[in-house]
């Protein structure tokens, strides 16, 4: 299965408070399930940008240590090559 590890139990948590949300108040549930895609609309820029300011920053790390992996620096505290 392709799923992520901790996918499955959100998913299932989140039907199960849905429902109960359901059964308290069903016109905020409804409001909930219909504004759910709209707001992954509007937060999907910022999840881009988050993107590329974390691949930004992998960059800038990978370039100022290059020197050190050329010369073959290796971290002694867990005996891996950085």
């Amino acid at each position: 299965m392709w799923t992520l590890p901790g996918a499955t139990v959100k998913a299932l948590i989140f039907i199960v408070a849905w429902c109960l949300l359901l059964a308290l108040c069903w016109p905020l549930a409804i409001i909930a399930i219909v504004m759910w895609p709209l707001l992954w609309l509007v937060a999907l820029p910022f999840r881009l940008l988050a993107i590329v300011c974390r691949a930004t920053f992998a960059l800038v790390t990978a370039i100022l240590f290059l020197p050190a992996r050329l010369l073959g620096y290796r971290d002694r505290s867990n005996g891996r090559v950085a």
